[in-house]
């Protein structure tokens, strides 16, 4: 008999981590060997657990979905990771997928088709659902383009502030401004104001363009002083 997937189901919604659990579990051939609330305890797991597949939820206290994919592949390369969210962001679509996760679904989607994308990046390949899939193919086609560099202006870098690089950072984590302010202690408001001087300051179009910029120059892997 065939090994059964062995899974990790990572949601800060208890009512949605149990109800995944029970659905999976019924088929034969997949085990929900642990269910966590946020990033921090999918690591823990994973060091325990040893799963083939993550269900993880991109927005969770402490360590969002993205964040904790970049860790995970970094150093259990062969744990496969599919994001789920109720949210279709482009920056959670590159991040999540520029750090190596196997799958982008909607939370919509029925347990018929969660279940085989499951079996799909067990296997070794790539699922993602369609209403992403048309912002993937869009971005990447843009990134083949002269590898999609974004350019800002030497000069205008130096005008930008201590906490405005925090906040840059937090961008090119996949953060929401919400998340941005609980994570720097500000309110959404000053979030806002930040991000809209550095838009200005680097000449950029939109948050997008800032969290590829970010990535792309080393600025979410640089150590800040967040005190």
């Amino acid at each position: 008999m065939r090994e059964k997937i062995k899974i990790v189901i990572a949601d800060d919604q208890e009512l949605l981590r149990e109800s995944l659990k029970i659905v999976l579990s019924a088929n034969p051939d997949m085990e929900v060997i642990d269910t966590v609330a946020d990033g921090r305890e999918v690591i823990r797991s994973v060091r325990s657990e040893k799963p083939d597949v993550i269900l993880m939820d991109v927005r969770m206290p402490g360590m969002d979905g993205v964040s904790c994919t970049q860790i995970i592949k970094e150093n259990y390369p062969q744990i496969k990771i599919i994001i789920l969210t109720t949210f279709d962001d482009d920056e959670y679509v590159f991040n999540a997928l520029k750090y190596g996760a196997s799958g982008y679904l909607l939370k919509g989607v029925s347990m018929a088709e969660l279940s085989s994308a499951i079996r799909t990046v067990y296997g070794g390949k790539a699922m993602i659902n369609p209403d992403i899939a048309v912002k993937v193919v869009r971005l990447f086609s843009q990134m083949a383009k002269g590898n999609y560099t974004i350019q800002v202006d030497d000069r205008n870098i130096d005008d930008i502030g201590r906490t405005e690089w925090k906040v840059i950072q937090q961008v090119g984590y996949g953060r929401s401004n919400k998340e941005i302010a609980a994570a720097l202690n500000l309110s959404e408001g000053t979030v806002r104001n930040c991000l809209s001087s550095v838009l200005g300051k680097l000449d950029l179009r939109d948050r997008t363009q800032l969290a590829i910029w970010a990535v792309q120059t080393g600025v979410t892997t640089r150590s800040l002083d967040m005190s």
